[in-house]
């Protein structure tokens, strides 16, 4: 394998792993902008990588080729409608946000199992039949050096997933919805004194996340793993959320944190194809992005300024 061959090999694997990543990671932006601590992205994963998988399983004569898209635009809303419960319990009710991402994860995953057991009376689905797969983007792939690294045999949610990142910055800083979301998640009291609605806009980044969430776990469920069990989704949502932080809750910086770990995430697949890493004994490769995220965070989480309101429940004409 040429040295060319090489880096474009791991370029579009690290995206690849990335994608999932990059999307729950922006969910987690919006939602901790507001001011909302949404731990529950790891279940939100679930129920969206559930979902894909079943519509996937039931609905592929019907849609054919379009059935991943479809499944993917399925998982956000019944994600985001999900991630309702998060937001009545530490919104409305003004629970403790870690308590309730917590009891979120906990249900998510319970839920999904004995849905999964009760529809298929085993422990995991079938597998997928329409799955996502790589393509070549005509002309841009003829340029020499740059199109068989960046365009050559790369999957479209790749690309996806950083128009969304890039998207979700200009919304965030360059729209007058991005200035609120800020606001109420920086402090509340004044946002609610110029007249913003506090706990709808949170209302509302929380819904967004929890559609992000589900269409990063339908990704990973049509691209990794093509069924559901329990362990399909382990420690993504975590991932996406030490992505975050390692991005300090900007969108282009998640981006950029979640490529890493992407990258990392990778190397137990493609490190047998690698000069020095395929040396390596798997199992290392393997606990290696659990490993960097606590680095991360470990590293990080002191040096990053979070919103100020962030894991505040908001009451109106409190000090």
């Amino acid at each position: 394998m040429s040295l060319l061959d090489t880096i474009a090999f791991v370029f579009y694997n690290a995206l690849f792993y990335a994608a999932p990543l990059i999307f729950t990671g922006l969910g987690a932006v919006f939602t901790e902008r507001s001011g909302v601590t949404n731990i529950g992205l790891e279940g939100i994963m679930q129920v969206g990588a559930f979902t894909a998988i079943l519509f996937n399983l039931f609905y592929a004569d019907v849609f054919g080729s379009m059935t991943i898209w479809t499944a993917i635009l399925v998982s956000m809303v019944v994600s985001a409608i999900f991630s309702l419960l998060l937001a009545v319990a530490s919104i409305t009710f003004r629970a403790d946000q870690i308590i309730s991402g917590t009891a979120l994860n906990m249900l998510a995953a319970g839920l999904t199992i004995f849905l999964v057991k009760m529809i298929f009376g085993k422990g995991q689905t079938d597998m997928a039949t329409e799955i996502n797969s790589r393509f070549n983007v005509p002309v841009l792939k003829d340029i020499p050096v740059i199109g068989p690294i960046f365009f050559q045999n790369v999957y479209i949610t790749s690309y996806l997933a950083i128009l969304a990142a890039i998207i979700g910055w200009v919304i965030i800083y360059k729209t007058p919805f991005g200035l609120r979301l800020r606001a109420v998640g920086e402090h509340p009291m004044a946002a609610d004194t110029m007249g913003i609605n506090v706990n709808r806009m949170r209302y509302i980044a929380v819904m967004i996340s929890g559609g992000l969430g589900g269409i990063g776990g339908a990704i990973f469920a049509q691209s990794f793993s093509m069924d559901y069990s329990h362990s399909t989704i382990s420690g993504q949502g975590f991932m996406a959320i030490a992505a975050m932080i390692f991005g300090k809750w900007n969108p282009l910086g998640m981006m950029g944190a979640a490529i890493f770990f992407g990258f990392a995430q990778s190397l137990s697949t493609i490190g047998s194809n690698l000069p020095v890493i395929k040396d390596i004994p798997n199992v290392y490769l393997f606990i290696l992005p659990y490993v960097l995220t606590v680095f991360a965070i470990a590293g990080f989480i002191g040096k990053s300024v979070a919103p100020k309101a962030i894991n505040t429940p908001y009451i109106k004409g409190s000090r």
